[in-house]
């Protein structure tokens, strides 16, 4: 569970309490109820819960999956990184250093140099088997304890006078604890076989680019970079996965290790004399054994008619559908207060609400099916109890109120919906759409020259029209006008000041009496401010 659903998950734990206390008289701050629990159940050395817990938290928080093997610039942000200045020089150096790599991974193969450098492949071809056999070993042994608890659960759910005297052991919470451990090294031995099938496939990859690059190079003194440069690339690629390989079986390896100290209550709890006293008179049965039990027991569909269930036969990806409670038979862990028993789906798969269940019996499965939300509920609340079931169970979706939905599309990512598979039968017509027959067609070329001809004699015809006793009064035609309106502009006009004409009269021209002319000049012109 990844740290934020993980805290969503608790704080809605703490809430709930809280409101509980509420409801009995007593108000209570979630900080008190947080710190309660947290004392109690920290201090408490000798419970396998707290090391369920303890399990859980520690492979959270060191299992890495192998998407996280990348280089420090991934390849997805190695565009934007060159953009920047140097980008030229900065490729440059990265296309020298791989090509250096690779040659001297193929001296090292001639047998020429490469000094230094581990044979990686060889430490992977010993070191995955070792890791594979270490996991198994773990495997079985935990196995082995979950079966024969699970016996002695069985055991007690038969005989309740049985259930006071096994209290105090607290086998159920062994039980969560050693199928918690058995989750765990199921997902690190995946992930060992898929680096097994990767270090295979490389290792063909690697001996095929050695044998083209001896192939082109051979005896030659000079052999153009165009050709043997992008074969010392790949080279380099191929080493640096076979090193990303390494530090994942290693993590793997160590991961494994760290987890065994999370047992160590069976011992103090279960020692091999108070085991054999707790299973005399039990079978202890195998997982694949319960399921063989009642292979042959499968739900009638004609008694539901409102539900849906799956069959192998009749539904596909049945065997990748995400299975609720971790496939253990839900009915069983409700009714019987948290014993695990496998789910057979066999039997058949019920959906309810886009979920699917499956049961350890066809019984179950009917019991079930009658009020699934009852018993929904009871798991909910043995949860609250037990709260390394939320992860055991994968019970995330329980207590999705507070979770935000962007984290609840990373729970279920790996949702896979079932695909109902049924026969049928279709039948096509012989003739599926109607005749599209086009009756312009011309194949002769003279034919379609002649039409063309025709054509542009005719773009330059004038085009008549007439009106005749079938088209006249055939409608009432009217048009909107909007007349014209009288409009005025005003501009200047011409403006002048007026000014006093000169008049001046001179007399004496004519002369007079005397033989000599005086002239006499009058000025009659107005003054300016006069007029």
């Amino acid at each position: 569970m990844p740290p934020t659903q993980a805290e969503s998950v608790i704080k809605n734990i703490i809430r709930e309490i809280g409101q509980e206390c509420a409801a009995h008289g007593e108000i209570v701050s979630e900080t008190l109820v947080a710190f309660m629990l947290c004392v109690t159940r920290l201090l408490d050395s000798k419970n396998p819960s707290l090391d369920t817990i303890k399990m859980q938290v520690y492979f959270d928080m060191n299992y890495t999956s192998r998407a996280a093997l990348q280089s420090v610039f991934p390849q997805a942000e190695l565009g934007t990184f060159l953009t920047l200045s140097k980008k030229d020089r900065e490729r440059q150096l990265k296309e020298l250093t791989m090509i250096v790599t690779g040659i001297r991974l193929f001296n090292r193969d001639c047998g020429k140099g490469g000094e230094g450098i581990d044979d990686l492949p060889a430490i992977l071809q010993e070191a995955i088997p070792a890791t594979t056999q270490h996991v198994d070993s773990q495997l079985e042994v935990v196995q082995d304890q979950a079966y024969r608890y699970t016996a002695i659960l069985e055991k007690v759910a038969k005989n309740p006078l049985l259930s006071q005297e096994l209290q105090p052991y607290m086998l159920k919470e062994a039980l969560y604890n050693v199928r918690q451990y058995e989750f765990f090294l199921q997902i690190i031995l995946s992930d060992i076989i898929t680096c097994a099938q990767e270090v295979e496939m490389m290792i063909k990859q690697l001996g095929a680019q050695l044998e083209q690059l001896k192939f082109t190079v051979k005896s030659k003194t000079a052999v153009p970079t165009s050709q043997v440069f992008p074969i010392f690339i790949a080279l380099s690629n191929l080493w640096t996965s076979f090193q990303d390989e390494t530090v994942l079986i290693s993590i793997l390896s160590n991961l494994t290790t760290h987890l065994e100290p999370f047992l160590g209550t069976h011992e103090l709890f279960f020692p091999e004399k108070v085991m054999q006293a707790l299973l005399d008179g039990v079978t202890v049965k195998t997982d694949v054994c319960r399921m063989k039990e009642h292979i042959e027991e499968r739900v009638n569909l004609a008694d539901f008619r409102k539900l849906e269930w799956l069959f192998p036969e009749t539904t596909a990806n049945f065997d990748k559908l995400l299975i609720q409670y971790r496939g253990f038979c839900a009915y069983t862990f409700a009714t019987t207060d948290g014993l695990l028993l496998p789910g057979n789906p066999a039997i058949g798969i019920l959906k309810h609400k886009e979920k699917y269940y499956t049961f350890n019996t066809r019984d179950a499965a009917y019991s079930f099916a009658e009020n699934p939300e009852n018993y929904i509920d009871k798991i909910r609340e043995k949860a609250k109890k037990n709260a390394e079931l939320i992860q055991l169970l994968e019970l995330h979706q329980q207590f999705e109120t507070l979770i935000p939905n962007s984290q609840m599309k990373e729970v279920d990512k790996h949702y896979i919906k079932p695909i109902a598979k049924c026969e049928s039968s279709t039948q096509t017509d012989t003739h599926l759409l109607p005749p599209t027959i086009v009756r312009s067609y011309e194949w002769n070329e003279w034919e379609l020259r002649r039409k063309a001809i025709k054509l542009a004699n005719l773009r330059r015809k004038v085009t008549h029209s007439v009106q005749t006793d079938l088209s006249h009064m055939r409608r009432e035609n009217c048009s909107q006008v909007y007349p014209s309106k009288d409009a005025s502009t005003q501009s200047m006009r011409e403006a002048s000041s007026q000014v006093p004409r000169p008049q001046i009269y001179v007399a004496g021209f004519r002369g007079g009496h005397t033989k000599t002319t005086y002239e006499v000049k009058v000025n009659l012109t107005r003054a300016i401010d006069e007029t």
